[in-house]
C-alpha cells in the first residue's frame, strides 16, 4: 500500500490543515456528487465552498482540493 503525503510549511493554517486531516482518518466521509445533486450547490456554498473539489470537515472548515471548477460553472 502506497503511504500519502501532505506536505505544509508549518504556518497555522497549514497546522489546522493537517490536524484536520489526521481527524477525518477516523470518520464517515459523505460524497456528494454536485453534477448530479444541482439541488445541494446552496448547501455547500452555505458551508463556504468555492470551488470543487473541496471537502467540509466536521469542524466547518472547507479544504479546496486543486481546481476543477467554479461553483459558477455547477450552476450554469
Amino acid at each position: 500500500m502506497s503511504t500519502s503525503i501532505f506536505y505544509h510549511a508549518g504556518c497555522p493554517v497549514c497546522v489546522n490543515a493537517e490536524q484536520e486531516l489526521l481527524n477525518l482518518i477516523s470518520t464517515d466521509v459523505e460524497i456528494v456528487n454536485l453534477g448530479e445533486s444541482k439541488n445541494r450547490i446552496q448547501e455547500a456554498e452555505s458551508a463556504g465552498v468555492k470551488s470543487v473539489p473541496a471537502l467540509v470537515t466536521p469542524n466547518g472548515n472547507v479544504m479546496h482540493i486543486n481546481f476543477g471548477a467554479a461553483m459558477a460553472d455547477l450552476k450554469g
